[in-house]
């Protein structure tokens, strides 16, 4: 089982930057998906970055509204994942999961996820 512990949020003014970091642990029985999800209050669980393959990598996806301001990254020697996220904006405010699933479009659905951290953007 692949343990997850997320770092790094808190609170910007609109236009600034944060940077979240993923700590992995523990051992999957195959290799797995890896990316980030969040959640705002009253809206539905939104995908927001992913890797198929988390140690043969492959092509990262983005979700729409954040692609050219947010960079997905693995550090394979720390065992650890990062969200680069620049231009934050209001609308990107939410509770931001780190994921583990066997595919992408799984991530928040099935597998496993950390305990989350609060991004908050103020205009």
């Amino acid at each position: 089982q692949v343990q997850l512990v997320e770092s790094g949020g808190g609170l910007v003014q609109a236009g600034n930057s944060l940077r979240l970091s993923c700590a992995t642990s523990g051992r999957a029985s195959s290799d797995y998906a890896i990316g980030w999800f969040r959640q705002a209050p009253g809206k539905e669980r939104e995908g927001v970055s992913c890797i198929s393959n988390r140690h043969k990598h492959g092509n990262i996806h983005y979700t729409d509204s954040v692609k050219g301001r947010f960079t997905f990254s693995i550090d394979n020697a720390k065992n650890t994942v990062h969200l680069q996220m620049n231009n934050l904006k209001p609308e990107d405010t939410a509770v931001y999961y780190c994921a583990a699933s066997r595919r992408c479009p799984d991530l928040g659905y099935s597998g496993t996820w950390g305990r989350g951290t609060q991004v908050t953007v103020s205009s």
